[in-house]
């Protein structure tokens, strides 16, 4: 039986780790009483006990976590943003590399990435360690996501009756270019310099696209939509869960709602291609990549749950 503590489990991730797991009779979800949540003591407890924690918490709650996890057999797998640029500290996207893959089965302590930064890194990390871009070329990203990933506040503020009408509009934020899923962004791709970074916050709950545009002649190789979607469907081979898919016309963003998928559809032309990666902003985004590491981490199939 593994052992799984959830410290933060009423948020929005931590729910759909707990939903995941629901259905598994190889896990016994450890749960303190309400009045305990915060205290120090009694998480330090749960997470000493567990096999598998789970952190869903700001970022300064997580290192304090962190800080009281004793055990050398707890796999801590943190969902916030304090440790996906840190040393010591697996990135858990298990589908870039070998060694990412390798990284995780072999670490106690996982990253799980920023819904953002999986579709821009899923992107952008082929192309620049598969020679095709410099780490100097100017990359931007367009995206648009479900107002779940606004977390439990937001998601209250949009599904009210008598919510504001701008909620109607998409809304562009991080408007100074300062985002938090910036510095893995830059630092996973090895990019010198982060791009030009521009999502939307959209009225719809599940699921975002991240677009990636290039213009091919200032690749390192003069690359179509056809040599990009050969070399995506090499990067990617045998991977279950990252896929390339086609799209004509219309592109919606929350079709993998519910799924731990991420599709990656190429389109263009000559002159100007398109890069976008579709996926659950609570699913490959947050808690189905979550419970992904876990799986892989404890040696498991990485479907399970899934």
């Amino acid at each position: 039986m593994i052992n799984v503590f959830i410290d933060g489990r009423a948020g929005t991730t931590g729910l759909g780790i707990e939903a995941r797991l629901a259905g598994r009779d190889d896990v016994r979800l450890i749960t303190l009483p309400e009045q305990l949540r915060k205290d120090a003591s009694a998480r330090a407890e749960a997470l000493n006990e567990s096999d598998v924690a789970f952190l869903c918490l700001p970022d300064d709650a997580a290192r304090e976590a962190v800080s009281l996890v004793k055990s050398k057999k707890t796999v801590v797998i943190d969902a916030s943003t304090a440790h996906r640029t840190a040393a010591g500290w697996a990135y858990g996207f298990a589908e870039l590399s070998k060694a990412h893959r390798a990284a995780i089965a072999g670490g106690k302590r996982i990253a799980n990435p920023g819904c953002y930064a999986s579709g821009f890194i899923s992107l952008v990390y082929p192309l620049v360690k598969g020679g095709i871009a410099a780490a100097d070329y100017p990359f931007t990203c367009h995206a648009v996501s479900g107002y779940s990933g606004a977390g439990k506040k937001g998601i209250e503020q949009y599904e009210a009756q008598d919510r504001e009408p701008s909620l109607s509009s998409p809304r562009l934020y991080a408007l100074t270019q300062q985002h938090k899923h910036l510095p893995e962004m830059q630092k996973e791709c090895a990019l010198a310099f982060a791009p030009v970074f521009d999502p939307y916050i959209c009225d719809f709950k599940c699921g975002m696209t991240v677009t990636v545009p290039l213009f091919p002649r200032l690749l390192n190789k003069r690359v179509g939509v056809q040599d990009l979607q050969q070399h995506f469907s090499a990067w990617y081979e045998g991977a279950h869960f990252v896929r390339l898919a086609q799209e004509e016309g219309f592109l919606a963003a929350n079709t993998l709602a519910g799924t731990n998928f991420l599709e990656i559809i190429i389109t263009g032309n000559e002159e100007r291609i398109l890069l976008t990666a579709r996926l659950d902003n609570l699913g490959k985004g947050a808690s189905g990549a979550a419970v992904q590491n876990m799986n892989i981490a404890l040696g498991l199939d990485e479907r399970l749950g899934l």
